[in-house]
Formats: structure tokens, C-alpha cells, sequence
């Protein structure tokens, strides 16, 4: 089932029809969207394009002795621009969602929608039960990879994943809900004023430097943020650990002998 394509051209997509792209793959796809900068809302005019999604294996791959796909990628160029997808098997998606992983969570719950399923949006509709304060580990671990990264290279975007990570962190320690896009979370959490200039600056290039940027002061910002993010964890009314595990077995056995997976 494809979606509207309206939100997928206003976040920059270079192009908006894989339906194509999706019928060529070998299992059914429950649903596919997309991930990294053009969801986080800073994508550059090079911005390679993530599509993350689920398939569905059969039951023979499960059960005989050859070792499942649970995970495929596939990578092409479109008119310059380097695109890739990458799938997991509904089994393996799903234990990954009972983890404190936000970034499957993310490409569940991507506005950027490019191709769906009533499977999908069962699925959806579960996500919420499985957010815990645990989820915050996620977001702080990310967010210091990401720093490590600026301060190896000086560049504009593992910045930006930094504030991203810690700001969807705290919004969803406060609210339960998870937000992405890091123009919207500067409406909903505090954050330097500096940021809406460095999306802007990003724009220009993936990889530019971050010339304008006073390291120190930076610092200093994002170990505040760290400090928010501690504090709304340990604050947070979000529950200690996921639930929801029988009605998404359920789903997962339904998908698996062939109901409501359409191609």
C-alpha cells in the first residue's frame, strides 16, 4: 500500500515513488519509511536517503536448517544520490522494540511513511506500551557517540545527531511520545538558540565543517543537556519495563502464516 506522498517531498526526498523499489524485494514488506536526516529535519542537498522497514519471512525459512535473513540491505544510486534499505524480519523487529531501542521505534513511528500495511499500523498502535525510562540509556549512548564523533571530525552533523538524540530523549522522558524531527522539538524543549543556524549551515553540505562553532560553550551545552536528560529519567512516570509482549506475539504469528500482508 503506498502512502500520500506529500510529507515525503516537503522533508527533501530526491525522489518520492519506490513502489518499485519495494516490489522487487523477495518478501512481503509490512511496511517501509524513512530514517536518519531527513526525518531529524536537517538533511543537506547530498544527504544520502535511509528507507528502514520489516519483511516478513516465511515459515520455511524459520523452521528448516538454513540460516533465516533476518535482515536484508540493498543499496543503489538515484541521479547521484545514494540511497539504501535495510529490513528486519517482524520477529527480529519486534524483539528489538522490547529492548530500550529508540531508533526502531523511530522508523516504526517515521511520518516519512513510503509504503504500508494494516499490519503496520497495528504495530504502530502497540509501540506505545513497549517506551520505558529505559528508554533514555538509548538516547544518552547515541548522543555521546555522536559527540566522540564531533570531536574527531569538526563536522556539522554527528553535532546535530547530538542535540537530536538528547532532545528526543528528554521529550519522550517527559511525554511518552517520540519526536524525531529536531525543528519541532526546538518548540518543545529547551535547547540553544544557535541550533536553527546550524540545520540552516547543514543544508549545504553532509559533511561541512562546523566553522562558526565556540567549542567550549558547546560543551558545556550538551553536558547540560546529559544533566536534563538524567533528571527527567529519574522523574519520568514512564514504566521500569515494556509491555504488550502477548498482543505482539500474536501479531507476529498472524504476519508469519500469511494474514493481512498484502505486497
Amino acid at each position: 500500500m503506498r502512502s500520500d506522498t506529500t510529507l515525503l517531498r516537503q522533508a527533501g526526498l530526491p525522489v518520492t515513488d519506490l513502489a518499485p523499489v519495494i516490489a522487487e524485494e523477495p518478501c512481503p514488506i509490512l511496511f517501509a519509511t524513512v530514517s536518519g536526516a531527513h526525518l531529524y529535519g536537517f538533511p543537506s542537498r547530498d544527504s544520502d536517503v535511509d528507507l528502514r522497514g520489516v519483511h516478513v519471512l516465511p515459515a520455511e525459512d524459520l523452521v528448516g536448517l538454513r540460516e533465516p535473513e533476518e535482515t536484508r540491505s540493498r543499496m543503489w544510486d538515484h541521479d547521484g544520490t545514494e540511497m539504501d534499505l535495510v529490513t528486519h524480519d517482524l520477529r527480529k523487529f519486534v524483539r528489538l522494540m522490547l529492548k530500550p531501542n529508540g531508533y526502531v521505534l523511530e522508523q516504526l513511528l517515521s511520518p516519512l511513511v513510503v509504503h504500508t500495511t494494516a499490519l503496520h499500523a497495528e504495530l504502530t498502535a502497540l509501540a506505545p506500551a513497549v517506551v520505558t525510562r529505559n528508554h533514555a540509556h538509548h538516547y544518552r549512548g547515541f548522543a555521546g557517540t555522536q559527540w566522540r564523533l564531533f570531536e574527531r571530525t569538526g563536522e556539522l552533523k554527528p553535532l546535530l545527531y547530538t542535540f537530536r538524540a538528547l532532545l528526543t530523549g528528554i521529550h519522550l522522558m517527559r511525554s511518552g511520545t517520540l519526536v524525531a524531527h529536531l525543528p519541532t522539538l526546538l518548540n518543545e524543549v529547551a535547547a540553544p538558540d544557535y541550533l536553527p543556524a546550524l540545520i540552516e549551515a547543514k543544508a549545504t553540505a553532509e559533511h561541512g565543517a562546523a566553522n562558526e562553532v565556540d567549542g567550549p560553550a558547546v560543551a558545556r551545552d550538551v553536558e547540560a543537556l546529559h544533566t536534563v536528560l538524567h533528571e527527567t529519567q529519574a522523574s519520568s512516570r514512564l514504566a521500569e519495563a515494556p509491555s504488550g509482549f502477548d498482543d505482539l506475539h500474536d501479531l507476529v504469528v498472524r504476519a508469519r502464516l500469511g494474514e493481512s500482508v498484502p505486497s
